[in-house]
């Protein structure tokens, strides 16, 4: 039979139960101490200098480094259309692509699409005021597109009717 723990450890018997309580009074101290951080911790979220405020610098800087400003700006644009060309503009049209500087405007129809041509310079001027970041070269304004039967049901039924000559 094996002899007790007390004897195998060398510890004093007498001293044994105090040293048990103490280790189990801090570790109870300790979780006491965790349970008050975290409820701490919910109490004071979203307050300044607490890490969601530290999250978005983290964001911004990581946005700023990876280029990804002008993707920012963009849909910055397509979300405040209406602030930009007013909201009877902006309930016949939509900011549909940006590529290399240029900015594709589709419209409902054929009659916005000049109203948005005549108002490009402002659109210019409005944009690269407002949206810093975003660099616009060009504006393109495109209006209602026609079905291309080339490629459709027709040109597979009809090859040679649909070819270029």
């Amino acid at each position: 039979m094996k002899p007790p723990i007390a004897e195998q450890l060398h510890l004093d018997p007498r001293k044994l139960p105090a040293q048990v309580f103490n280790r189990l009074a801090s570790r109870a101290g300790a979780r006491r101490d965790w349970k008050a951080r975290e409820e701490q911790a919910w109490n004071n979220f979203g307050k300044p200098g607490r890490d969601p405020g530290k999250l978005g610098g983290v964001m911004s800087v990581i946005a700023s480094d990876g280029d990804w400003t002008p993707h920012l700006k963009l849909a910055q644009l397509r979300n405040h259309w209406d602030l930009v060309v007013g909201p009877a503009i902006a309930a016949h049209s939509v900011v549909t692509d940006y590529r290399d500087g240029v900015l594709t405007i589709n419209s409902e129809s054929n009659a916005w699409a000049v109203q948005l041509t005549y108002l490009i310079p402002q659109l210019t001027a409005t944009i690269r005021q407002r949206l810093e970041g975003l660099e616009i070269r060009e504006i393109r304004v495109t209006g209602p597109q026609s079905h291309n039967f080339r490629n459709g049901l027709g040109a597979r039924r009809y090859p040679n009717r649909y070819m270029r000559r």
